[in-house]
């Protein structure tokens, strides 16, 4: 009998807004992320590349993850990422979100030195995960070698699956690669994998993934929930087809300044299109040919006064 996933549907890696003092904005971290769940999310990835993690200190990754948490979401919906290049920051992280009580943990590889050994890659999470010492531990691999430029072969999948049973229990993957993505699904069917776009979420669904975690969720996770609800239904390939397209517009535009400077223009708050250096606010005249390509091409808008 298979396992009911730990999570599964439209996850989203929650954007961090910033205040005037250049630091994440605890109040407006919060108001998305709420936002984002009644807008059709069913759990959140806070502190992975579109959150611009690897630019925030950890006490301020800890502390805004407290805040969602005093805020009232339920952190058995949260799983934030904790993978960084050192075992005891990685483990820090990681122990501090168990102590939370959050449904899983993401994790990039340790990704400054290239070409690491599968060996030295399979140390690095087995120290992480004896260090946390912790049966509530549920760790999803961060495949994404297109950034990092180091990844999870099947191989090292197997065996990390293998040794730590009930704890490495899933993958989110942000290779671009559906031939890597319906690999995994063929070798693990018990496993939790996550398309990295929802440029492969039918597809996904459609042989056995668990949803998707994606950067476009911030905006337009209505459609992808709509889709994930109705897969099996005679209009999903149309569905597909409509969330493949915006998805597609949104990303010819870089794509982290570009969602901020979405959301910063129909919440009216300029604020909202800061970003954490080397981010930096996209320029004006672009972020106003994106918004207005979206709309014209897409009918997109985003109403932050209602949700789904």
């Amino acid at each position: 009998m298979k396992v009911p996933p730990n999570f599964s549907g439209v996850i989203a890696p929650v954007l961090t807004p910033i205040g005037e003092d250049g630091a994440p904005d605890p109040d407006r971290f919060i108001e998305h992320a709420e936002w984002l769940l009644e807008d059709g999310c069913t759990a959140l990835a806070p502190f992975g590349t579109t959150s611009e993690a690897n630019s925030i200190g950890l006490d301020d990754r800890m502390e805004l993850l407290e805040e969602l948490v005093d805020a009232g979401i339920d952190p058995a919906k949260l799983m934030p990422g904790t993978g960084t290049c050192s075992v005891a920051d990685s483990a820090m992280l990681t122990q501090h979100a168990v102590d939370l009580g959050c449904g899983g943990v993401l994790m990039l590889p340790p990704f400054y030195y290239k070409n690491p050994s599968e060996e030295g890659l399979f140390r690095f999470f087995a120290q992480v995960i004896d260090e946390v010492g912790d049966d509530r531990l549920r760790v999803y691999l961060y495949h994404i070698p297109p950034v990092a430029q180091v990844g999870f072969s099947l191989k090292l999948i197997e065996r990390l699956k293998n040794e730590f049973p009930g704890i490495v229990v899933g993958l989110k993957d942000s290779s671009g690669d559906w031939s890597n993505m319906k690999a995994i699904l063929e070798a693990f069917p018990d496993f939790e994998l996550f398309p990295g776009s929802e440029l492969f979420l039918l597809d996904g669904l459609r042989h056995g993934a668990a949803g998707v975690i994606s950067a476009t969720a911030n905006v337009g996770a209505r459609a992808m929930r709509r889709l994930y609800d109705n897969w099996r239904g005679p209009e999903a390939d149309a569905m597909q087809a409509e969330i493949s397209a915006l998805r597609k517009t949104i990303q010819s535009f870089p794509m982290i300044p570009t969602l901020k400077a979405l959301i910063a223009h129909y919440r009216q708050d300029e604020g909202w299109a800061e970003g954490l250096p080397p981010f930096t606010p996209l320029p004006k005249a672009e972020a106003e040919r994106a918004i207005q390509l979206l709309a014209e091409q897409h009918n997109f808008r985003l109403d932050f006064a209602e949700a789904a």
